[in-house]
């Protein structure tokens, strides 16, 4: 069992929805985020004074999934989230050591579905 956590622009979160369709995967949690890499935020002006935003909107993904979904999950985020710009994201895959329904009480795989 992997977590799999992606940084993707928000633009782009239906696009990954419907590739990871594509892929049979269909459960997920999405989180507003916050965050800086490569782009390093830009400079705006308000009222005459300049500030730097290096914060940008993200949108974190958080998926479960069983050993054999691994792969075409990460693929599906790509084909999804790819602009080829920089700022398209990032994926983490953690090791996922438990996993438990609460309302039926299954663990592991089984629990992920």
């Amino acid at each position: 069992m992997k977590l799999i956590v992606a940084y993707i622009q928000p633009h782009k979160l239906n696009d990954v929805k419907q590739a990871l369709m594509k892929a049979e995967v269909g459960k997920m949690s999405v989180t507003n985020a916050l965050g800086c890499g490569a782009q390093q935020g830009y400079e705006e002006s308000y009222l005459g004074i300049k500030f730097e935003v290096n914060l940008l909107k993200k949108l974190r993904l958080e998926i479960a999934v069983n050993n054999e979904f691994v792969d075409k999950t990460i693929e599906a985020i790509i084909a999804g989230a790819q602009t080829g710009q920089i700022g398209d994201g990032k994926i983490f895959v953690l090791e996922l050591t438990e996993c438990i329904r609460i309302r039926t009480k299954e663990k592991g795989n089984a629990a992920i579905g």
